[in-house]
């Protein structure tokens, strides 16, 4: 320090820069700091790029030494800078980095890992930026033959990487977050950051990848990513969440696959280049014909001994992805789907239409497939037709086109006139008489022969179609639903019977209105029969029996109403009884007043309600 102010020395920042390294080579260590200090007070924080990377290298020395390992992260410069600093004072900072690491209870301390490794690849650099073989050659007073200096080099490495990977083993790090990993990758091309470092990894995962990928370390790679991600079949660029990440494995996948295959390893194989697929690789020509070959021997055995069925067609579909325009892919996963179907078609139906179903989607115009769904059809027209069936919906337009195939299939003859019965009668009962005419027109056209769908013919059948239905009879038929919808059936009836049928059909609805009446009066209130009524579905005087069981819910409603306290309710329903027991036919009283009236009547349809 006296000869930094010596008489005749001017003091710069980089003369007291240099006066710092010398100390710190020295092992003069008390001495640095004081210079820096001065540095810093006279010359202020350097700016300049080299005296600012000096400067940085030995302040992180100094932390390092006094075992501030965070400050020391903090001060190390760029990879890039650090040929401007003193060789010797970063061999000593990765020096001491290296030995921190190797004590009892830092194997998860990344931020020194990440300064040791970027300051030994650094120094081992095949280039030697720093000039350490120099710096050895002083300290030997010898040069270094090349021969001891490769040798040198290379025993370095082989000690970082021994420690580097006992302490991964001891974290329990895989290669892609490995400190192993990270040097190897940094000796190649600067990429560790030391100030970033964190739990997750020292190096992006793309990076750790392709690193691995471009050493011969696909496999390992892969096992990685399966312990991180066991489900092959679900790796994608999402999964891995580094688009370089994705590439680098989608290369190992298809390396590994083109292994496979030459190991007669076929499934397997054709999960590998399925995955990659996924991860966006291109399969090249070498890869195709690979595939290919795999494609023609998955499931099978030499010998035909075990031969799976199941494995082929798993392996075939995948072939079928990854060779789209592969004729002979697609004729054979067809062809196995429908041996397959055949083979379960009795054991198991869901099964065998799925197969049937898929080799369609392949083939589209094979017969065997098609064959075989129609099958399938035939067998669930007869259980419905039988009341036995119980799979899901059959559609219509499949019946339809299997009687385009075979017109003389009487099951689907059968269904379908069935089917538009249904249609018609439902549509009729809901007021909707256009669709009940134009279900009947499709009903025709599957009779045995077709009937040509006259118009006057169409509303015949639709009401023999109605009647037929309001005639069923059974326990099924003794609730208000049913007694109410037989009521809608024949009101559509009438609605479109010819004049002839009309009186008939008539009868028949007051009939069921009746019984309707009956039901409600011995099981609902009398509104309930009071609203049937205000239907207006039957005139008073019709049936006897119909305005006596009216007239008595009027007055049983009269009663309930006064003992409310309503009295004005209970006399217009008293009014309204007394109307029906004197037989009266006119109800425009009932249903409110007539065109000519011109002033309000409570007696009105209101007065009803």
């Amino acid at each position: 320090m006296g000869d930094t102010g010596a008489l005749g020395r001017t003091v710069t920042a980089d003369s007291l820069l240099s006066d710092a390294e010398d100390a710190f080579t020295r092992a003069d260590f008390p001495v640095v700091r004081p210079l820096l200090q001065r540095l810093r007070t006279e010359f202020g924080v350097p700016r300049a790029d080299d005296t600012a990377v000096r400067y940085a290298v030995l302040w992180g020395a100094l932390a390092a030494r006094a075992g501030n390992w965070a400050e020391a992260v903090r001060w190390c410069p760029d990879t890039d800078d650090l040929v401007m600093a003193d060789t010797a004072v970063v061999h000593a900072l990765a020096v001491s980095a290296l030995r921190r690491l190797s004590e009892d209870g830092h194997h998860t301390d990344a931020g020194t890992a990440a300064l040791a490794i970027a300051l030994w690849a650094y120094l081992l650099d095949e280039d030697d930026p720093g000039g350490f073989r120099s710096l050895l050659t002083a300290r030997r007073g010898t040069p270094v033959p090349d021969e001891l200096w490769e040798e040198a080099r290379g025993h370095l490495r082989g000690r970082v990487t021994d420690l580097l990977n006992a302490l991964d083993v001891r974290a329990g790090r895989d290669v892609l977050a490995g400190w192993q990993t990270a040097w190897e990758a940094e000796c190649d091309h600067p990429v560790v950051v030391p100030s970033d470092a964190g739990p997750g990894g020292l190096v992006p995962l793309g990076i750790a990848a392709r690193h691995l990928v471009r050493r011969g370390r696909g496999v390992v790679l892969l096992d990685a990513c399966a312990a991180r991600h066991p489900d092959l079949a679900a790796w994608s660029a999402d999964t891995t969440g580094d688009r370089a990440c994705a590439d680098a494995l989608a290369l190992a996948l298809a390396e590994r696959g083109r292994g496979r295959v030459g190991a007669g390893e076929w499934s397997e194989a054709l999960a590998d280049f399925s995955a990659a697929a996924r991860l966006g690789y291109t399969l090249g020509p070498k890869e195709q014909a690979a595939a290919l070959r795999a494609a023609k021997n998955v499931g099978r055995s030499h010998t035909g001994r075990g031969n799976s069925p199941v494995t082929r067609i798993h392996g075939l579909e995948l072939a079928y992805v990854l060779l789209p325009r592969n004729a002979f892919v697609a004729a054979e996963l067809t062809a196995e789907l429908v041996r397959q179907g055949q083979r379960v078609f009795d054991s198991d139906p869901p099964q065998s239409r799925k197969r049937f179903a898929r080799a369609l989607e392949v083939t589209p115009r094979d017969r065997d497939a098609r064959s075989g769904l129609d099958a399938h059809l035939r067998a669930d027209l007869e259980r419905a037709l039988d009341g036995t069936y119980q799979g899901g919906k059959i559609r219509v337009g499949d019946v339809q086109g299997l009687l385009k195939r075979d017109p003389g299939c009487g099951a689907a003859r059968r269904w379908l006139g069935k089917h538009y019965v249904d249609r018609a009668v439902t549509a009729a009962s809901r007021g909707r008489l256009p669709a009940a005419r134009a279900a009947v027109r499709r009903l025709l056209r599957y009779d045995d022969p077709p009937t040509p769908p006259g118009e006057r013919y169409a509303d015949q059948v639709l009401v023999g179609l109605l009647l037929d239905t309001a005639g069923r009879t059974g326990a099924e038929w003794d609730t208000r639903p049913a007694l109410e919808r037989r009521v809608e059936l024949l009101s559509a009836a009438e609605a479109v019977a010819a004049p002839d049928m009309r009186d008939h059909v008539r009868e028949r609805l007051d009939t069921a209105l009746l019984l309707l009446a009956e039901y409600l009066e011995a099981t609902a209130s009398p509104s309930d029969v009071i609203g049937l009524f205000l239907q207006d579905r039957m005139r008073i005087g019709v049936r006897a029996r119909f305005d006596q069981i009216v007239e008595t819910a009027y007055l049983d409603r009269a009663r309930e109403r006064e003992r409310a306290g309503d009295r004005g309710g209970a006399r217009r329903d008293r009014a309204s009884a007394e109307r029906i027991g004197a037989g009266r036919s006119d109800q425009g009283v009932l249903f409110g007043p007539g065109p000519d009236s011109h002033r309000h009547d409570d007696t009105g349809q209101e007065a009803l309600f």
